[in-house]
């Protein structure tokens, strides 16, 4: 008799989880986009929140991915707490049309006539089409989509050996709380509640457990799931920590409530003129359950939300260091703890600016999880959201110093410093907007717009290498240096090659696109240049960014 081969279940979750995060990033890279503004212009209503979550995870397949994607942005200030709520509870719901997927197909059909193809399609678009980002990402999401069925196929063989081999009626006094405590835990290992309930309809369909045992461990997988989040909000903002507290108390209340009645609700879908099939009688089990939670939960949102309110209130934290420590009574010293904390929003502008201009390649070690997860443009939020909180207490402290009794020159010296603090913002500001611009032209498939992100990242650290320069030397007068004036006729030179470029050779990212980026990314490093010759000069006069001509 041949042993269980444990190996060929290993490579079957392993293949089937792969397959699950190719079909992640090829939806997320064709769509995600889409999908953070679905998020930002649909949740201002519980019910409209409840919606969306359960329609871009039932799309996304799953929905650790759509709460993370909250979660970030949550922290960004992006979304509200109230609006998140409504969110988490139709992903829940939403993450269910896997096993709907799963139990309709994956057990009816030939898997491997529905998987082999796919893998041999999804492979050969993905190779061929490499430089081309759209049939790269669509090769990579029917990759994904091939893999999760054939994990689905190695994971089906190895259970139905395995209960060809073992006496099942010795499973049969197993208490049902065991397989709850299972399924909480194969959760947290493998951290995909997709991939437990793939397991579980596999041992169901072999046989190997009966539905009441695999009720109970998709009831604990749901609370098995929330790991991933508590991990993800573990360092995060409070309102990040909140929403995971309300993520786990969801899954949780509706389990425990749910445990209690397990029996009666599978006597009941038993009794259906449907319920003749163990593995629909699952899933119908699993959609039930996610359901009842969300109608049990729908009506006191709002005191929840009050409720988490008063959760994990701590003492803000402040960005700035010097100012913190010296007292505005003795403005000489204030000044000065002034000026080293906008060394410090310089370095961050700077940092904000070659992140964007994807001047810093950062180690897969050293890219945070929102970035991994989410892209670009929810760290670039995060970033330039930090740099408006200095921006704020740096105010507060100078409307605070103004209050003292300082000498004229004090007063001039402050005047600047303040000036040179607006123009580090304006400078963030103009990057920030072209942020998701520059990400499309990098990833553009055309010639045209790609040289273009290459002029414009040399331009960018060369630009800031003389601006460096410029702070580090001591300035004999107020005058504006050459090099920087020059960018403004720098600007009006780089579109007008690219419009001449552009009669000749396609590109897929728009002229007015293009254009816009050319002039902000200048307007950005102009400003950052003013910025030092204000800290440097107790002038009065605003050292305006160029004006964009018609």
């Amino acid at each position: 008799m041949e042993t269980f081969n444990y190996w060929e279940f290993v490579a079957g979750l392993g293949v089937f989880l792969l397959g699950m995060n190719q079909m992640e990033t090829g939806l997320k890279n064709l769509a995600g986009h889409s999908f953070r503004n679905l998020l930002q212009k649909f949740t201002n209503k519980p019910w409209k929140g409840v919606l969306t979550g359960t329609f871009i995870t039932a799309i996304l397949q799953s929905s650790s991915l759509v709460t993370l994607m909250v979660l970030a942005f949550l922290g960004a200030g992006l979304i509200s707490l109230k609006n998140t709520l409504g969110v988490i509870l139709g992903a829940n719901l939403g993450t269910t049309f896997t096993a709907w997927i799963v139990a309709t197909l994956g057990f009816k059909v030939s898997i491997a006539s529905i998987a082999l193809p796919f893998i041999g399609i999804g492979a050969l678009v993905y190779i061929f089409f490499t430089n081309r980002q759209t049939l790269k990402n669509i090769g990579i999401l029917l990759l994904g989509f091939g893999f999760l069925f054939y994990g689905i196929e190695l994971m089906k063989t190895s259970i139905e050996e395995l209960a060809n081999q073992v006496d099942l009626s010795q499973f049969s006094d197993v208490p049902t709380f065991f397989f709850f405590l299972a399924g909480i835990g194969l959760t947290a290992l493998i951290q995909s509640s997709s991939a437990t309930l793939v397991i579980l309809l596999s041992a169901l369909h072999s046989g190997f457990i009966g539905l009441d045992q695999a009720a109970a461990a998709t009831v604990g997988s749901n609370i098995g799931t929330t790991i991933t989040v508590i991990f993800g909000a573990f360092q995060g903002t409070p309102d990040k920590k909140r929403l995971a507290s309300f993520h786990l108390l969801f899954n949780l209340t509706t389990g425990i409530l749910i445990l209690p009645f397990l029996h009666l609700i599978l006597n009941f879908l038993q009794s259906l003129a449907f319920g003749k099939d163990p593995l629909i009688d699952l899933v119908i089990f699993n959609s039930f359950m996610n359901l009842a939670g969300i109608l049990l939960f729908y009506p006191f949102l709002g005191i929840i939300r009050k409720w988490l309110k008063r959760r994990f209130v701590k003492e803000k934290e402040h960005l700035t260091v010097y100012i913190q420590n010296v007292e505005t009574s003795i403005p000489e010293a204030a000044l000065k703890a002034l000026e080293k904390d906008l060394d410090l929003v310089y370095e961050r502008v700077k940092q904000f600016i070659l992140h964007i201009s994807g001047n810093i390649q950062e180690s897969p070690m050293q890219v945070s999880i929102w970035k991994r997860v989410l892209g670009h443009p929810f760290e670039i939020i995060q970033e330039y959201n930090e740099i408006k909180v200095l921006e704020d207490e740096l105010t507060a402290y100078h409307i605070k110093l103004q209050s003292e009794s300082m000498t004229e020159l004090e007063a001039k010296r402050l005047t600047s410093l303040m000036l040179s603090l607006r123009m580090m913002v304006y400078a963030a500001k103009a990057f920030k907007g072209i942020a998701q611009n520059l990400k499309d032209i990098e990833d553009a498939e055309r010639n045209l717009p790609r040289n273009l992100y290459k002029t414009i990242q040399s331009k960018i650290k060369e630009t800031l290498e003389k601006i460096d320069e410029l702070k580090a030397q001591e300035l004999e007068n107020e005058q504006i240096p050459d090099w920087v004036k020059l960018l403004e006729s720098d600007s009006e030179k780089e579109i007008e090659e690219i419009y001449i470029e552009a009669k000749s050779h396609k590109t897929d990212i728009p002229f007015s696109t293009l254009s816009n980026v050319i002039k902000e990314y200048i307007r950005g490093l102009y400003n950052l240049g003013a910025s030092v010759i204000h800290a440097k000069h107790p002038i009065q006069a605003v050292m305006d960014s160029p004006e964009p001509k018609a």
